[in-house]
């Protein structure tokens, strides 16, 4: 029971609602356009940064501060795609995730009266949590405290709305242009829509829900530090894309729910077995301090194995994940 309790508050927290945005905007740039970008963690970087900083060291209100950390986002993806899209995809993929890298050590080194370095940003929290309607007496729920439950409503509501939100925007024409655009572009290109700008506005719709997983993040853990947004951050959550099913609208939500409660399962599964006095597993194969990085390599062998014999994931399809980086 105390492992699937652990799974459980895994898998919904708001740690991992940041992770399911980041995989959403995921599905937008290589699920439904085709573009490769492998910097998703210096949107959420930028949006939770935006808003922290806004907020700690400007007073600027919580509304105001997050509509900084989107126009953040839409800048860096205009920074981004201007000289990469009308190019190669694989360009695109080295951009980002050298700007994600840039971005982080910027944040870890410069402006450090804002950014605090290593330290991170805090403080910022107060008027997200004044919003809190939860009873005061609160104090615990399903191991989950009162911030946290009200962090985790905020976020739920936000994957819903945005998942809505992009069920209704891929059926219409600009939504199947962009499906058009992933499948053969030159084809798109000759019917006269302009390709680059629908890239353009993919990237930066991406972008902004990769922001929106960043305030989330920021919110939950009430800090923002820069080695959160390290490239473990994209590949997790390309991992958590693919495992539910690119190009479909719950397959990266899916995804990261199924990888954190059987990340942390699989955790507290060898942590017992490698404990205690007479432990399962032996010490000269495993110690119950090894346990969190050994259940990183059982997931990416299981995950490994779905690549091999279901590349498409749980839930897509093998044609959506077709790529011609031209």
């Amino acid at each position: 029971m105390e492992i699937l309790q652990g799974a459980f508050h895994d898998a919904f927290s708001p740690f991992a609602l940041s992770f399911v945005l980041a995989a959403v905007g995921l599905n937008v740039h290589f699920g439904y356009t085709g573009l490769l970008n492998f910097g998703q963690a210096a949107f959420a970087a930028v949006g939770a940064y935006g808003m922290a900083v806004a907020i700690a060291s400007f007073d600027v209100p919580l509304f105001p501060a997050l509509l900084l950390g989107i126009v953040g986002s839409v800048i860096l993806a205009l920074i981004l795609g201007v000289p990469t899209l009308r190019l190669r995809a694989d360009y695109l993929a080295i951009v980002t995730i050298a700007a994600a890298e840039i971005l982080r050590l910027m944040f870890s080194t410069s402006f450090k009266e804002y950014f605090h370095a290593r330290d991170g940003v805090s403080g910022f929290t107060t008027g997200f949590r004044n919003l809190n309607p939860l009873p005061d007496d609160l104090t615990n729920f399903a191991t989950f405290s009162r911030n946290d439950l009200w962090v985790m409503i905020v976020g739920w509501t936000l994957v819903a709305l945005v998942c809505l939100y992009l069920w209704l925007l891929m059926r219409s024409p600009w939504g199947r242009v962009l499906k058009s655009i992933r499948e053969d572009e030159e084809a798109v290109r000759s019917l006269g829509k302009n390709v680059y700008f629908y890239k353009m506005q993919a990237l930066a719709l991406g972008g902004v829900i990769g922001a929106f997983g960043g305030f989330i993040g920021a919110l939950g853990l009430a800090s923002v530090q820069p080695d959160s947004f390290n490239t473990d951050f994209t590949f997790i959550a390309f991992t958590m894309l693919i495992l539910g099913g690119a190009a479909r609208i719950l397959g990266p939500v899916v995804g990261a729910v199924l990888f954190w409660g059987i990340l942390s399962a699989i955790g507290s599964v060898l942590v017992r077995l490698a404990s205690g006095d007479n432990p399962i597993i032996p010490p000269s194969l495993m110690n119950s301090d090894q346990a969190s990085n050994v259940r990183f390599m059982i997931v990416g062998l299981v995950l490994m194995l779905l690549m091999i014999y279901r590349p498409q994931g749980l839930f897509g399809d093998r044609k959506e994940i077709a790529l011609d980086a031209r």
